[in-house]
């Protein structure tokens, strides 16, 4: 039953947002429909704000005219090793996206551990390594932290946040709103190869080859597409709820509609083979090292050989384009011809995927 109920805070009345959910669900965590319910039911109906009502993937301001970007994430997956990164590989390199998709230079980074009691100090150490590493290989100096121990039982062995901030230099103007009709659409690779790692690490599948996580710092790849095209109008990396819950994020924001086509989606055979298998649309998948831009049509070729000769954008393609028609709703062009619409997925395939 929907829960409206009031409690009172400091002799205030705070009326509960309606929700269909007495508690939380672990689909609220997904990044789909209940995330987006939640998110601002509960959180931008007491915060809201302009610099948070974008709900981007950090806050852009300015101070003393210089702009910058601040964004934080939060990282609890399960297992804390998978093939192709650790823990806090993922924290850095998260958040370095998470600044990069605002168009940012990262600058510095905090660190908070919240570390349960009987973690082997060996893993300890080997997560701050590999966070060291990541932070070496993306710019980016950690500057603060915290550390915290809970009871043994009372955590996952190590939860970590991420917080970073950024410098946008003159003339960069990134923002969900700013998608327009006409705009191609560009994905830097492969999708879906986070999510199958972390799948298959789970589930003990075995594949010809090993599939390793995509976990990647996006900055330089940003860095090569402003050069040849400052006026990238969107940028955002597809991590929970997959390519689908991004597109419909932006299209909703923006009010405009997206034509894609399920025939240019890059995918490896691997994964595709691991989707078909666990029965899972690779559209809804999470990513770690890919990004979706939004680039003028006249500039869209010259930003896609860039990426391509990046690290990080070899098997980057246009995958479709913005348009008036029908706002707010992304379609896929089938392979076998038809039209179907892509919605925002409603709980979440994978959970714990970072």
């Amino acid at each position: 039953m929907p829960n409206n109920e009031s409690l009172d805070f400091a002799g205030a009345s705070c009326p509960i947002p309606i929700s269909e959910y007495p508690c939380v669900l672990m689909a609220h965590g997904g990044g789909g429909k209940l995330s987006q319910h939640m998110i601002r039911k509960m959180f931008l109906s007491q915060f809201s704000s302009d610099l948070l009502q974008p709900l981007h993937d950090g806050a852009m301001f300015s101070i003393d005219g210089t702009r910058l970007a601040f964004s934080t994430d939060s990282y609890v997956i399960s297992p804390i090793f998978f093939p192709g990164g650790t823990i806090g590989e993922l924290a850095v390199n998260g958040t370095v996206n998470d600044l990069a998709m605002c168009g940012a230079a990262p600058l510095y980074l905090s660190a908070g551990f919240i570390l349960e009691e009987g973690l082997p100090m060996d893993d300890l150490w080997r997560i701050v390594v590999s966070m060291q590493r990541a932070a070496t290989r993306a710019g980016i100096s950690l500057v603060t932290g915290d550390t915290k121990v809970v009871d043994r039982g009372k955590g996952d062995k190590i939860f970590i946040n991420t917080s970073g901030i950024g410098r946008i230099a003159a003339g960069i103007d990134i923002h969900p709103r700013r998608a327009k009709p006409g705009d191609k659409i560009i994905l830097s690779g492969r999708i879906a190869e986070h999510g199958i790692a972390i799948m298959s690490v789970r589930e003990g599948l075995q594949f010809q080859t090993e599939l390793t996580s995509d976990c990647a710092p996006l900055n330089g790849l940003v860095q090569v597409m402003l050069s040849v095209c400052p006026d990238i109008h969107v940028l955002r990396d597809p991590t929970r709820g997959g390519v689908a819950s991004v597109l419909n994020e932006i299209a909703g924001e923006a009010r405009v509609g997206m034509n894609i086509h399920q025939e240019r989606i890059p995918l490896s055979e691997d994964v595709r083979g691991a989707c078909e298998l666990l029965g899972l649309d690779p559209l809804y998948v999470a990513n770690e090292g890919k990004l979706l831009a939004f680039v003028p049509p006249e500039k869209a070729d010259r930003v896609l050989m860039a990426m391509r000769q990046h690290e990080f954008g070899t098997h980057a393609v246009i995958i479709g384009d913005v348009t008036n028609d029908h706002p707010g709703i992304v379609t896929m062009r089938t392979t076998i011809g038809g039209t179907r619409v892509v919605d925002m997925i409603s709980g979440e395939q994978l959970p714990r995927i970072c």
